[in-house]
């Protein structure tokens, strides 16, 4: 719990539940022990409304995160060097360290999602080391929704006539990169939702 709320703010456990200090406004928030449970042991949905509240209170960071088109590429390059040298499957069973499970309640906005969806397939495009590698792509923009604390689903599909293996990220309704590239439908066989899980 301590590393959503704000720095200027402290939680002791107390034996029927938390106290949260806010020293900025100099007042005291206090949760149950169901509270406190559902923090730690619930469903995202529970930590989503219980981490809204502490927005709404003023006692946590807001993790939307407003990227620059650089961080992007950063992470599009970073992302394609661990697919180069540890593999696309090992990188796929790390997810869940890079992409926390934590969802918000609120749903992903179109236009945020398609303002990604530029940036990262924008800086593939440009760039001679990544060159449209849709891996690549997904898996970045997989790990930035979820940072985001965002809802995204990574998709692996297959296409049998010609064989070929396709990746994509689907979130509010759009697809980073498009989930049928040049027309050809890929079939789904592996999901990855909630941070590798």
């Amino acid at each position: 719990m301590s590393r959503i709320l704000s720095p200027h703010c402290r939680v002791t456990r107390m034996s029927d539940g938390a106290l949260i200090a806010d020293w900025k406004r100099t007042r005291f928030l206090g949760m149950t022990t169901s509270d406190v449970e559902k923090f730690a042991d619930g469903s995202p949905e529970e930590r989503a409304e219980l981490v809204t509240d502490l927005l709404r209170a003023g006692c946590a960071r807001d993790r939307r995160k407003t990227r620059s088109d650089g961080g992007v590429g950063l992470w599009l390059r970073g992302v394609h060097l661990l697919i180069r040298t540890m593999g696309f499957g090992r990188v796929l069973r790390l997810l869940s360290l890079a992409a926390p499970g934590y969802a918000r309640a609120d749903l992903p906005s179109a236009e945020e999602v398609g303002r990604l969806k530029r940036a990262v397939q924008s800086h593939s495009r440009r760039s001679w080391f990544v060159s449209g590698d849709c891996k690549s792509e997904a898996v970045t923009a997989f790990v930035l929704l979820r940072r985001c604390g965002l809802r995204a689903v990574l998709h692996v599909g297959v296409r049998e006539h010609p064989f070929a293996l396709h990746a994509w990220t689907a979130s509010a309704g759009l697809c980073i990169p498009d989930a049928d590239p040049r027309g050809h439908a890929f079939t789904p066989v592996l999901s990855i939702d909630g941070g590798g899980q």
